[in-house]
């Protein structure tokens, strides 16, 4: 059912004992919305937690950390993420069902959870979150300023992106006035690579093919690139955004593998291809310049699949 911003509100006010979820594989805007509504949430006297089915990147520990413990509060929040499947397998089958309240900025959600929050206009699930807190008659305190920041500035590439409004800088000036490192936090997403991942790039853009007559750049990162540069799934998000930059590419793809075999793919679209109807073609969703997906089969088996739904959308819009 979706829900307004009031009716969140409420049902946050009348409740206690909260699970907030992630979604697995996390991001900047996914932690930033469960460490800041977490501190939301304490600092209204109530009891939450934030858990997520996978380990949180190092580079996002200024903003806390996840709880270990295996507590299971019977109201479970889910924050940035659009469908149960993305909290993890084992997340996914322990809670999938049981979510109360989701807070996303998917249009592809799924609607999964009793309650939703949605407002696909958001650039990041952090600008609603910072309307709940708001409602809730919270304090914006540095913590809070620095992880709503966080989630704002990740999920706009330094708000490069299309998908930047004037809410989503309005909001982030506000954060700064609120105490959010704004330079620091900055720098630590966007400039500092560490060496493991300079190998990976490297590794990935040796793998990168053209296709549709130069239309697609496909990057395919393996588990033995992880082995030999000695990185891992945890510093891949970056690479996402590099098949995209070059000239005349309209669809950049990164196809990663899993350790389950699986490949996990990351769409990344100009104006004119929405990433998220190709993507659905495969059992994904997500944004119309940023989307994923999952996909089986070998390596070749699963780059074929991908790129031939690609030239599928391509082919239907120019006949359309």
């Amino acid at each position: 059912m979706i829900i307004d911003l009031n009716q969140a509100v409420e049902f946050l006010k009348n409740n206690d004992d909260f699970l907030i979820l992630t979604h697995s594989h996390p991001d900047g805007d996914t932690l930033g919305c469960g460490f800041a509504l977490c501190e939301a949430l304490k600092s209204c006297g109530k009891n939450a937690v934030v858990r997520c089915g996978d380990t949180a990147p190092e580079k996002y520990s200024y903003m806390g950390r996840l709880c270990e413990e295996d507590i299971e509060y019977d109201n479970i929040i889910a924050v940035d993420v659009a469908d149960a499947k993305l909290l993890g397998k084992d997340f996914e089958a322990r809670f999938g069902s049981r979510v109360k309240l989701c807070i996303d900025h998917h249009g592809s959600n799924r609607l999964y959870a009793e309650k939703t929050l949605l407002d696909p206009t958001a650039a990041a699930a952090c600008e609603i979150i910072l309307e709940v807190i708001k409602a809730l008659g919270v304090e914006i305190t540095k913590n809070i300023a620095d992880c709503i920041f966080t989630g704002l500035s990740t999920d706009t590439g330094c708000f490069r992106y299309a998908n930047v409004t004037p809410r989503t800088m309005h909001m982030a000036a506000e954060m700064i006035e609120s105490g959010a490192d704004h330079s620091k936090i900055n720098i630590i997403m966007f400039e500092t690579k560490t060496r493991t991942y300079v190998a990976l790039e490297r590794l990935a853009l040796e793998s990168m093919k053209m296709y549709l007559d130069g239309k697609c750049a496909f990057i395919t990162i393996t588990q033995d690139m992880y082995r030999r540069s000695g990185s891992d799934e945890s510093e891949v998000d970056a690479i996402a955004a590099i098949p995209r930059q070059i000239e005349g590419v309209v669809v950049g793809v990164t196809m990663r593998e899993k350790t389950d075999g699986t490949f996990k793919v990351s769409m990344r679209t100009h104006e004119g291809v929405d990433a998220s109807e190709v993507c659905a073609m495969l059992g994904g969703g997500g944004h119309p310049r940023a989307a994923g997906c999952t996909v089986s089969g070998n390596v070749n088996t699963a780059r074929n699949l991908v790129v031939s739904c690609i030239e599928k959308y391509l082919q239907e819009d120019v006949n359309n």
